[in-house]
């Protein structure tokens, strides 16, 4: 059996590391991409993971990531790239709008096109979209990152209902909650989500069998109201 591969786009040091480091364990060779790879270096020497940069926002730059055989050959793909910006909607700057949408969905839209293509003749593959709570609730003052994770959203069912019968899974990731980090500590009682935990839902939604899939999943912690 050939090595499997997965690629994380907008990779960061929360969730999408975490994965990085599960589906290295698990024995896959994992590409990493971002827009400025300098601070992945660790977890690239940590993960024997390779590095590209890529604008995931940009048509050419994510056409030319997926000429690479680290991401064309992915089996798993995950989509982890965001972009917010907050403050009254009438002071809002509509560039920072634009780019809010352009990351959050665009982005998305753009990943998803180009892993379907190399995906669909083998027939299989699994393409993880991260979402979060302004995906399913807005919130004031918030409303450009509610535009692109609803976006996102709607997306992951369109993606869903016409990828799956062909063997792609796709699987919205709905993180309702605050993430641990070592900027944000959990302040006692698991009260912020693991991001380890995360990538474990993450992993468990990799592996279901297609009779059982999961077109979402939604995660918060034991605290969170909903």
């Amino acid at each position: 059996m050939p090595t499997p591969r997965a690629l994380i786009v907008g990779t960061g040091p929360g969730f999408s590391a975490s994965l990085a480091r599960k589906l290295a364990g698990e024995g896959y060779r994992v590409a990493l991409a971002a827009r400025n790879t300098g601070k992945l270096a660790a977890l690239a020497a940590e993960t024997h993971a390779t590095l590209h940069e890529c604008d995931a926002s940009d048509p050419a730059q994510v056409a030319a990531l997926f000429q690479e055989p680290e991401a064309a050959e992915a089996e798993v793909v995950l989509y982890n790239a965001s972009f917010r910006v907050r403050g009254p909607t009438i002071d809002l700057d509509p560039e920072d709008v634009r780019r809010t949408m352009e990351v959050c969905a665009f982005g998305a839209f753009l990943v998803a096109q180009q892993a379907a293509r190399h995906m669909l003749p083998r027939g299989r593959g699994t393409i993880l979209l991260t979402g979060a709570s302004a995906g399913v609730k807005g919130f004031a003052r918030s409303a450009p990152f509610a535009m692109g994770k609803f976006a996102l959203r709607g997306l992951g069912q369109a993606l869903a209902r016409e990828l799956h019968p062909q063997g792609i899974h796709i699987v919205h990731i709905v993180v309702d909650g605050g993430i641990r980090s070592e900027r944000r500590p959990d302040p006692g009682a698991d009260t912020l989500i693991d991001p380890d935990a995360i990538a474990e839902a993450a992993l468990h939604a990799i592996r279901q069998p297609r009779s059982a899939w999961a077109a979402e999943i939604e995660l918060r912690p034991w605290v969170e109201t909903f």
